[in-house]
Order: structure tokens, then C-alpha cells, then sequence
């Protein structure tokens, strides 16, 4: 079986700590734990892995988050992967800080890298990964609070997110969206 694993976020120095960037540290934390490389191939990032029995591309796209879409299509048509192999890791305002949340399809949910992907391949439904960044934000202060970076107390715990991440993305591959809800989603 192949999968592509799709990590959102924005291109550039400047993005890279953000909370908008939250994909691109999960996918990272599964490449380096697989010690596997990325290379730089058309629409992004692509690392290779395989998870037991599993073949994973890894896509971190370098369209910038609200044309993700574009790398999403390219990629699931040039590997022949299945839109129900497809798992996209992206941050969530919604949930608080720290919380993962598997979903096997859903709205786009008001985040503009998802609604692209829905538009690009035709469909709402593939599973999504939704890493919590909380909505400790002004009124009017979206955009500077997703864009903006992690306090320290966030950052010491993200390993420990990073790694729970990483088990539900292998859980997913090997046992399924189901399954992988049943065992992470209530935690």
C-alpha cells in the first residue's frame, strides 16, 4: 500500500516557526524517525519511507499553504495513489494547544490550505490530521497569531506532540483512519 502524507505550511525563513507551520513539523518529526532525506522535486519537499509493509511519500508543498492543492493533485497522480490513502497534517484554531484530532473527511473548516485541496481534487473527503494551536487571540488577531511563533512553554512541549503525531500517522497507514480514531482521537 502507498500514502501520501501531506504536511501544510508556508515556505521561507520567515513562516518557519510558525503555528500555520505545524504540518511541516509533524511530517519532519516522522521523516527523521524513519532517518530517511528530503529531496527538492516539483511542487516540494518529497521524503520516502516505508512503514512496515507501507510505502510513504511525504509532501511538505512549496506552493504556500492556500495552493497546497496543487502539489496534493500532482503528487496523488503521479505516485497512483488513492484519494482514501491521502492524510493531510494541518493547523486548527478549534482545538486547543496540543491536541490531535484524526478525521477521515470534513469542511474545510474556514483554513484555506484545506479548502484549496478540496477544490483541486474534487472531493472533502480524505483524512486530515488537525493539530491544536488554540484561539488565545484578540479580537481581529488571527492572522498575526497563526502566523506568529509558539511561547517557549508551547515549543518545550512539542516533542512529546510531535511524537504522538507520529504514532497516529503510522497507526493510519497500517491500520486504518478508523482504527487509528478509535485508539488516538479520545486521549
Amino acid at each position: 500500500m502507498k500514502y501520501l502524507i501531506v504536511g501544510l505550511g508556508n515556505i521561507g525563513s520567515e513562516y518557519w516557526g510558525s503555528r500555520h507551520n505545524s504540518g511541516f513539523r509533524v511530517v519532519n518529526a516522522l521523516v527523521e524517525d524513519a532517518g530517511a532525506q528530503y529531496t527538492e522535486e516539483r511542487y516540494g519537499a518529497i521524503a520516502r519511507m516505508r512503514v512496515k509493509n507501507c510505502e510513504l511519500v511525504v509532501l511538505k508543498p512549496n506552493t504556500f499553504m492556500n495552493l497546497s492543492g496543487n502539489a496534493v493533485r500532482y503528487w496523488l497522480q503521479k505516485e497512483n495513489i488513492p484519494v482514501e490513502n491521502l492524510l493531510v497534517i494541518v493547523d486548527d484554531l478549534s482545538l486547543p494547544f496540543g491536541t490531535l484530532r484524526l478525521k477521515p473527511k470534513g469542511s474545510d473548516g474556514g483554513h484555506n490550505g484545506l479548502k484549496n485541496i478540496q477544490e483541486m481534487i474534487c472531493t472533502p473527503n480524505y483524512s486530515r490530521l488537525r493539530f491544536g494551536i488554540g484561539s488565545e487571540f484578540p479580537r481581529g488577531g488571527q492572522i498575526d497569531y497563526v502566523l506568529g511563533q509558539f511561547p517557549k512553554e508551547e515549543l518545550d512541549m512539542m516533542p512529546e506532540i510531535n511524537k504522538k503525531a507520529v504514532e497516529i500517522i503510522k497507526c493510519f497507514c497500517l491500520s486504518g483512519v478508523q482504527t487509528a480514531m478509535n485508539q488516538y482521537n479520545n486521549k
